[in-house]
């Protein structure tokens, strides 16, 4: 059986995470993880974009079903790219009962990513998703095990139905997926009660292919839920990231009564640390994530029985990641200067969960561009499903326009402070949309409170540093890239 690595890159944003870091990350031993949240959409962007280099055309010809693969490429592909100062062409958004169409493209655009992260190497490489974001998770994760994903991640949330997706499609056996839907009553409707499901033998064209069936490891913050996971859970659970909340993204809320510092942060306290003698207790592998992308954090977590850990801010900053190379630029020139500031934003997600946040200029971290920015919701990737009248499902957004979310049953206090963290994050990797208006989305970093640990990985006279320069550095002597070339000058003076 292949070895549990010692670092796990983190699956982070939308396309952040992409297949060239998560490539380059496997490809040294560790797991490289790619982000599945909003791969449809981050896919067909690039199409629009006119497949810059090729690479969704060399994945969509290993596509095992190519008469999907060439539905998608007609219908979305631009050849030359959009003309500049146009916008993205919109995709449905999704819903219980999707489209065929849109089945198609999550499992089409996932298989890509993941074909294309496994390229040039044997190792295994990982796929992080939302439990948040619940309707695509079914072709989304079919998508990836036709394309070999050797890990499935997910947290932001309790993902305890997983597994048995897993497991049900690695026998290529239809699988269900129960649905939250808020102010649901047991026994509303049928459509209420009736679960997701997907079938491959409805989307395969000819023989279904052997699946192997990848392992699951939960992103939970606490004992308690490490525990409920493993006793809960559909299926088996292969190991367990444990984050704190200095972790970029999605921050567990604290356990509690919420309470904010003088800053507005929540206030996290003994009740949200998590007992590391428990977790060795369960008996499966587990790794710690938040402020551990350092060597010396790597071997105190290795000397407390983890197995490891997960860095995602250091790589996140990499030539590799997907970020915007001009937002790179900024938050690494801020980190080299000791002025980066991040701050848990307890109201911007729609979620409800506290996001952590990059103070940067021109992006929606700022009030001014916050508050200058006509609120939508069309890619809706966030919206709850909630019962609406009728016995019918409806779909709302916090951070959609106000009176169209209190119309539909949301209380306006929950809209205060809301970003629409959909578009903001295609914005961070260069897809943001152009509005009829001429307006572009903004962007909005979400980064760990590590940020400013990122210069260690920066030699003196460089303003950038790669993935290899991260795992490099986690896994020797505690020596970065900036030490080594200290130590080279001091050694010739």
């Amino acid at each position: 059986m292949i070895p549990f690595p010692k670092i796990i890159q983190g699956g982070m944003g939308v396309g952040v995470s992409n297949w060239r870091l998560a490539q380059a990350v496997s490809k040294l031993g560790q797991l490289g993880v790619v982000s599945g949240t909003a791969l449809d959409s981050v896919f067909v962007r690039r199409l629009a974009d006119g497949d810059q280099g090729g690479n969704m055309r060399r994945g969509l010809d290993a596509f095992p079903f190519q008469e999907m693969a060439k539905r998608i490429w007609q219908e979305y592909f631009v050849p030359g790219g959009t003309a500049a100062g146009a916008p993205y062409k919109a995709l449905c958004m999704h819903q219980k009962h999707d489209s065929r169409k849109l089945i198609e493209l999550c499992i089409v655009s996932n298989f890509v990513e993941v074909f294309l992260a496994k390229e040039g190497h044997s190792n295994p490489v990982g796929i992080n998703y939302l439990e948040k974001v619940q309707i695509p998770h079914l072709p989304s994760i079919y998508g990836a095990m036709l394309a070999g994903v050797g890990y499935v991640l997910m947290g932001a949330g309790i993902p305890l139905h997983i597994p048995g997706v897993l497991d049900a499609f690695a026998a290529n056996h239809a699988a269900e997926y129960r649905l939250a839907i808020a102010g649901a009553a047991h026994g509303q409707s049928a459509d209420f009660d009736e679960p997701m499901r997907l079938d491959p033998a409805d989307y395969a064209e000819g023989p279904l292919p052997a699946l192997d069936r990848p392992r699951f490891l939960a992103i939970v913050s606490s004992n308690t839920l490490a525990a409920t996971m493993l006793r809960r859970s559909s299926g088996r659970v292969d190991g367990l990231v444990i984050e704190s909340p200095t972790a970029g993204g999605h921050n567990a809320p604290p356990r509690g009564k919420l309470q904010l510092n003088a800053a507005g942060e929540p206030l996290y306290g003994e009740r949200d640390r998590v007992n590391i003698e428990e977790l060795r207790a369960l008996g499966v592998p587990f790794w710690l994530a938040g402020g551990y992308g350092s060597a010396t954090k790597l071997r105190e977590a290795l000397e407390q029985g983890a197995a490891g850990v997960q860095v995602g801010t250091a790589f996140a900053f990499s030539r590799e990641s997907g970020m915007r190379a001009d937002l790179k630029t900024r938050l690494i020139e801020q980190a080299i200067a000791g002025a980066g500031e991040v701050f848990t934003d307890p109201l911007a997600s729609p979620t409800g969960f506290p996001f952590k946040v990059a103070r940067l200029e021109g992006t929606s971290s700022e009030p001014n561009v916050y508050y200058g920015r006509n609120r939508i919701c069309d890619l809706g990737y966030l919206r709850e499903p909630y019962a609406a009248g009728d016995d019918q499902i409806g779909y709302r957004c916090s951070a959609e326009p106000v009176e169209n979310y209190v119309a539909k049953g949301g209380k306006i206090e929950d809209t205060v402070g809301r970003k629409c963290l959909c578009n903001t994050l295609m914005a961070n990797i260069g897809h943001q949309q152009t509005r009829k208006n001429g307006s572009v989305e903004p962007a909005l970093i979400t980064v760990g409170d590590d940020l400013n640990t990122i210069a260690q990985f920066v030699a003196p006279g460089r303003a950038s540093y790669s993935a290899a320069n991260v795992v490099e550095s986690l896994l020797g002597n505690g020596v970065s890239p900036m030490q080594q070339t200290e130590r080279v000058l001091a050694a010739s003076a």
